[in-house]
């Protein structure tokens, strides 16, 4: 009996000794519109900073529009031409996320919907497209029912959610898409309210273009009937990560040595460590994940009263 309770202790720390990993990050593109990046508060932000645009229409810079973040885009409240129904802003950013092996990539801004003062109200949208100029997906606030919802491509049919905004209220939209898995999710002030959507329905490339903001105009019989109406937007930033890779333990041998799985990004490089103490660790097994995953029999690990793991990414 003493061999037994033994032997099912040392399953059950090895079970609990499986360590965490991290995700490791890159920033891809960040900015904050302050002077000190370049900005002029006099100018319109289109032509600024590598910032480009389709339309006419108000758009530049606001100064305490958000408080206690200084400068903030906007677009909106200037009425476009008579003829332009939509303004659009976007900073090119071209990443190939998993070419890159970073294929997780979150977009998050913060951003409010400030009210039309002449009784017209409009639609502001967060357009996510690929470099090859294809829109894969959008989020819209309509600024007439304060509805949040969200487009896929190969569809005009908007898919309204539950969820509502309030104007002139600063929010934190944050957007994460695994290009790897297709798949997007979004919440706001971090309520989701689009999960587990595709990226694209229709086999556009996957990869990240841009992220545009973008001023639907309101229409009336037709008729281009703007309101003054706006979006600011600020601390835009775009970032890039590996998911972390997981340690499993698949059972353990008569001999007691572990049976090890490290489930990953395929084609990253992992390596598999181990310790007794949770301070000194020990590489055992350096690999390149093919498919999901790699296995590793851990001959060192029979009669060790407690044994801990890591996957840790390696160049």
């Amino acid at each position: 009996m003493k061999l037994k309770l033994f032997t099912w202790v040392v399953s059950s720390l090895l079970l609990q000794g499986i360590s965490p990993t991290f995700a490791v990050t890159t920033n891809v593109y960040s900015t904050q519109f302050e002077a000190a990046q370049g900005y002029n508060i006099n100018l319109d932000l289109i032509g600024q900073a590598g910032w480009f645009g389709s339309g006419t229409g108000g758009n530049g810079l606001l100064s305490n529009a958000i408080p206690g973040q200084g400068q903030s885009a906007y677009i909106g409240f200037e009425a476009p031409n008579p003829t332009d129904d939509s303004l659009v802003v976007w900073k090119p950013i071209d990443f190939n996320a998993v070419a890159a092996a970073y294929p997780a990539v979150t977009f998050s801004t913060q951003m409010q919907i400030q009210d039309s003062a002449n009784g017209r109200y409009d639609i502001f949208r967060w357009s996510i497209y690929n470099t090859q100029g294809n829109r894969l997906f959008s989020l819209d606030f309509d600024n007439d029912f304060l509805d949040i919802g969200y487009l896929l491509d190969g569809t005009n049919q908007v898919v309204f959610t539950t969820n509502k905004f309030v104007n002139a209220t600063t929010y934190t939209l944050t957007v994460t898409m695994n290009f790897s898995s297709n798949r997007w999710s979004a919440s706001l002030n971090n309520v989701v309210f689009a999960t587990n959507q595709f990226i694209t329905t229709a086999n556009a490339p996957l990869n990240l273009g841009d992220v545009d903001a973008v001023w639907l105009v309101n229409q009336i019989s037709g008729t281009n009937a703007p309101g003054n109406n706006y979006m600011v937007f600020d601390n835009y930033t775009i970032t890039a990560y590996m998911p972390p890779a997981q340690v499993q333990l698949m059972g353990r041998t008569g001999e007691g040595w572990s049976l090890l799985r490290v489930n990953g990004q395929s084609n990253s490089r992992w390596s598999l460590d181990a310790t007794t103490n949770l301070a000194n660790w020990t590489a055992i097994k350096t690999n390149v994940i093919s498919g999901t995953f790699y296995d590793h029999v851990d001959t060192t690990s029979a009669g060790l009263p407690r044994r801990y793991y890591r996957a840790r990414l390696v160049p």
